[in-house]
């Protein structure tokens, strides 16, 4: 937790200098006051991999915006079964903006930094700045597209173009700045049956696939989740 004093200095926010996802993120449409206005209310916090953030049904009380990590978003069916429906990014926004309650539940992929503020003062500040609403408008479009994107992903591709296109998008999302030069490098943020759960695959299936990308050199494969991919764009072309 970092301390509101600390926060602050006369211009923008000391926290908001060192934010890489401030200016590709909702604060990116706020001037230096209006980001001194917002970090008054906002504080930083932590989460280690596997905990909950957002429990589904429950009244949001504050939104985030994603700093640091990967988030997993969960569906769960009447019969208890659940479902990972999308993930999210650093600078991705975490929640629904006036909604009355929460439609997904959200847990940390991997270890996450978030940026959390009070329902009622983005809610305030966002009637108060066109800028920002339109901001996170077209933020919630880009997700929108994205979804519908995957639900192609899922319906036609087979099941290498599926582990494929999952492998592509942690590679282009998790970490842009290891994408530059054509090699990226990550570690997975999913179990193998969670990522078999967001393709629709069995974990035998996604096993399978990923051991025939790493024997056509497509990717290596370290202690299970380590993953290097020397050419983006080979990798690209396995998507489909």
């Amino acid at each position: 937790m970092i301390a509101r004093k600390d926060i602050h200095n006369s211009n923008v926010p000391v926290l908001c200098q060192s934010c890489e996802a401030r200016h590709r993120g909702l604060c990116g449409a706020l001037d230096p006051e209006q980001l001194s206005e917002l970090a008054r209310s906002t504080r930083v916090v932590r989460h280690e991999a596997g905990e909950q953030l957002v429990r589904e049904a429950d009244e949001p009380g504050a939104y985030a915006n994603v700093m640091a990590g990967v988030v997993k978003l969960t569906k769960t069916l009447e019969d208890g079964r659940r479902q990972v429906v999308g993930l999210q990014f650093a600078p991705d926004f975490l929640g629904r903006l006036y909604g009355t309650e929460n439609h997904l539940g959200a847990e940390a992929a991997s270890d996450v930094e978030l940026c959390r503020v009070p329902r009622a003062a983005l809610e305030k500040l966002v009637g108060e700045n066109p800028a920002l609403e339109n901001r996170l408008m077209r933020q919630a479009l880009r997700e929108l597209d994205e979804a519908r994107d995957w639900i192609v992903t899922l319906g036609r591709k087979s099941a290498e173009e599926k582990v494929a296109s999952f492998l592509y998008l942690i590679a282009t999302h998790a970490n842009p700045r290891a994408a530059q030069g054509g090699r990226a490098e990550f570690r997975l943020p999913l179990s193998r049956a969670d990522i078999a759960d967001f393709l629709g695959l069995t974990i035998e299936t996604v096993s399978r696939q990923m051991t025939r990308l790493k024997a056509a050199g497509v990717i290596e494969i370290d202690k299970l989740r380590d993953i290097v991919v020397p050419d983006l764009a080979v990798l690209e072309e396995r998507c489909g």
